[in-house]
């Protein structure tokens, strides 16, 4: 049996052409499963990577020279989180090919994920957060944006995608809530506070229609040119807005997320309800913070218990 080609780090695209068996999962995956194109390009990429080592057609491929090629992963040096998303990928496109009547048995069907260190997530603590929030110049029209896409990531804990791919619709100002599309094309509800309900009140009075200048745009988060503010753009402001707030650790979207999910759970919520809010499809998603459900319990004994 041949073995399949360790896997390299290949940028994208230089890897061989696509098969029409791979083009047609990634167009199951946008079209019948609603994924997002950043995720849809993460599948293209694994799938690059390993069509770069086949030398068979991928119908042929069985499974040891799949675990195979999966186990040349380590040697490469990739993360735990980066093999078990290539893991997902040929999984995921080996049951389609099955679900086609491509292959006869699926290779990838025992396939197992690494074990990932339950490593506690970055966040913010309160005071770090006023101080971002603060950052913006709240006197010109990008300052404005900026303090109101700041509050809503911390109000709502929405991921970087579903906030810049907010549309004017999706508030319901009276109500205090979003109507977010988030991973799969599902839609959830969140709620959000006074602050940051204020804060997007001004952007959309001020803000919004000076960097529009007369244009029309159905994103509510715009940038100067009139084009909606994308992931790139806005990773760039936060990691400005952090440095100006003497935040010089690695700062992203992301760790705001978690702040919105820790500082909840400080305040007593419970995970469901943080389940739902930040759109996790699985519960045991969300159980990476009862690190603070626990620290806040330890806190309880240490006050409260006559013999702590």
């Amino acid at each position: 049996m041949q073995p399949l080609a360790p896997v390299a780090k290949l940028p994208s695209g230089l890897g061989k052409p696509l098969s029409g068996l791979a083009e047609s999962f990634l167009n199951f995956c946008r079209v019948e499963k609603g994924l997002a194109s950043h995720t849809i390009s993460s599948y293209r990429l694994d799938l690059e990577r390993f069509n770069s080592g086949l030398p068979v057609p991928e119908q042929q491929v069985s499974a040891q020279q799949l675990a195979d090629y999966v186990d040349s992963m380590y040697g490469a040096k990739y993360s735990p989180r980066s093999i078990a998303r290539h893991i997902a990928t040929l999984r995921n496109y080996y049951r389609f090919l099955a679900r086609e009547g491509e292959v006869r048995q699926d290779p990838g069907e025992f396939l197992a994920s690494p074990k990932q260190w339950s490593t506690l997530p970055k966040y913010l603590n309160r005071e770090e957060v006023e101080r971002l929030l603060a950052s913006p110049d709240g006197s010109k029209p990008r300052g404005l944006r900026d303090r109101a896409m700041l509050e809503l990531l911390y109000a709502t804990g929405l991921r970087v995608s579903e906030l810049c791919g907010l549309e004017l619709n999706a508030v319901e100002r009276r109500m205090g809530v979003l109507k977010v599309i988030g991973k799969g094309n599902k839609q959830r509800v969140v709620p959000f506070g006074d602050p940051a309900g204020t804060a997007l009140d001004l952007y959309l009075a001020t803000g919004r229609p000076k960097l529009l200048k007369g244009r029309a745009s159905r994103y509510l988060f715009v940038t100067a040119r009139g084009t909606a503010m994308t992931r790139q753009t806005f990773w760039t402001l936060i990691r400005r807005h952090g440095r100006q707030a003497g935040i010089f650790r690695r700062l992203t979207p992301h760790v705001v997320r978690h702040s919105f999910a820790t500082h909840l759970v400080e305040g007593g919520a419970d995970l469901r309800s943080v389940q739902i809010m930040l759109g996790h499809a699985d519960i045991s998603t969300t159980q990476v913070y009862t690190h603070v459900a626990r620290r806040r319990l330890r806190e309880v004994i240490d006050q409260h218990h006559p013999r702590a």
